[in-house]
């Protein structure tokens, strides 16, 4: 039988180079001269860290603006709070999302059955696979997916007949 897995991956590398490159804008702006201002990434979150909230929040748009033009999906990228770091800095952790969370899932599963197509999803770990009869009723739920909206990027594949 026919099928395809909907998941919600990012491009590590090119987190990488979008986070590469705002280090290199942030050491090089004119307002952030003369400060403690970093950026650090351990492949989960981004830590973002400086002296006040203003700076804090700059190297926040700047990051978003690399990751865009980069290709990520920001609905990946989640910032939480600034919070007080010590030693009179600040730090905000930016959580890159990767994975089907359940809710977000089973949101998904009710959008395929309520569109009354032929196909049968189910959650298998931090992704959905939809099996079909034909690979035409899999072209037809990844349009009806694609047309909303919801918390994660989705990406589709293994597409197999």
């Amino acid at each position: 039988m026919p099928s395809f897995d909907i998941v919600s991956e990012l491009n590590l590398q090119e987190v990488d180079n979008a986070i590469n490159q705002a280090r290199k804008e942030v050491e090089g702006r004119y307002d952030f001269k003369g400060s403690k201002c970093e950026i650090e990434w351990d492949k989960k979150e981004i830590i973002l860290s400086a002296e006040d909230e203003y700076k804090i929040e700059q190297m926040g748009s700047i990051l978003q603006t690399k990751l865009h033009r980069r290709g990520v999906d920001i609905k990946a990228v989640k910032f939480e709070k600034i919070e007080p770091a010590g030693g009179r800095m600040l730090r905000q952790k930016v959580l890159m999302q990767q994975g089907i969370d359940r809710d977000v899932a089973k949101e998904i599963i009710k959008l395929i059955k309520d569109s009354k197509l032929k196909v049968q999803p189910q959650i298998a770990d931090d992704k959905l696979k939809v099996t079909g009869k034909s690979i035409d009723d899999l072209q037809e739920c990844i349009a009806t997916v694609r047309s909303a909206s919801f918390a994660v990027p989705l990406q589709f594949n293994n597409m197999r007949s």
